[in-house]
């Protein structure tokens, strides 16, 4: 059965790759990012239909936009079945250099951004008694990971925002799941190369794909409709054990940060 999706962060990384997908099986698709042109670029490259896709800008930190952009989507598709919060930010820097405008974005972008998103969604689908949001959070929502501790405060945010939201609206007909990656083979991975702060994030044996995240969505979250998701599954409990023993953490950080090292140089000398 074809559903109406609305999708934050699609001009690029996972929520492009999502909002291809499923226009590719036959849904409604109110695709929107920042970036408009860059939005309309990915429609025109991958052959979106636009009797199926809806193209609009939106600023996720702004509570107003979301009222009417969502608006326009509900106009559009007669409705919105499930809501995706991708949109998101990784800036890495050690905790006393950090930026002041980079800690503003992470926390607009990363927290606000879901948070008024699952707001203004759950109000239209509470109303109908129906609807699935579905919060990308991060293993960095489940382990303090030095390098990143701006970002690791949003995506510990989203993740507990979005528990304790499901907790209020599956009695009410609406389902929340939290999808906690670890790291993703994305344009905002490639941006942080360079970055020495971002180390750990390069760490461990693989990096996702996209493809990994889709699985996740849309075989474990939207058929089970569970509370969370992780993935893969055994590198993201590790990172709960770390989480519920911290003092375990400063013995294995360094390992991680060898392994992200030697990653980020290999990719450096590939000219990534």
């Amino acid at each position: 059965m074809t559903q109406s999706f609305f999708i934050t962060g699609s001009a690029s990384g996972i929520g492009r790759h999502l909002t291809d997908v499923l226009l590719k099986q036959g849904n409604q698709v109110c695709a929107t990012d920042l970036n408009h042109e860059a939005l309309r670029q990915a429609a025109s490259e991958l052959g979106w239909p636009q009797d199926r896709v809806h193209l609009l800008g939106l600023d996720v930190t702004r509570y107003d936009e979301w009222l009417m952009v969502f608006g326009q989507a509900v106009e559009a598709m007669g409705g919105v079945d499930v809501t995706m919060n991708i949109a998101g930010l990784l800036l890495a820097s050690w905790a006393e250099e950090s930026p002041q405008r980079e800690i503003d974005l992470q926390v607009d972008v990363n927290i606000k951004g879901v948070i008024y998103g699952t707001r203004v969604s759950a109000e239209h689908m509470v109303q109908r008694h129906h609807g699935h949001i579905i919060n990308i959070a991060s293993i960095a929502g489940l382990v303090p990971v030095p390098g990143l501790s701006v970002y690791c405060a949003s995506k510990y945010a989203v993740r507990g925002y979005s528990l304790a939201a499901a907790m209020e609206l599956r009695p009410k007909g609406v389902y929340v799941t939290a999808i906690c990656p670890s790291t993703v083979q994305t344009p905002m991975l490639d941006n942080q190369v360079n970055n020495d702060a971002a180390q750990m994030f390069f760490s461990g044996h693989s990096i996702l794909t996209v493809k990994d995240i889709e699985d996740a969505v849309l075989v474990r979250a939207l058929r089970h409709k569970p509370y969370e998701v992780h993935v893969p599954r055994l590198k993201t409990w590790i990172a709960r054990t770390v989480d519920i023993f911290p003092p375990v953490g400063p013995f294995m950080a360094p390992l991680y940060q060898r392994s992200g090292r030697k990653r980020q140089e290999m990719r450096r000398r590939e000219g990534v």
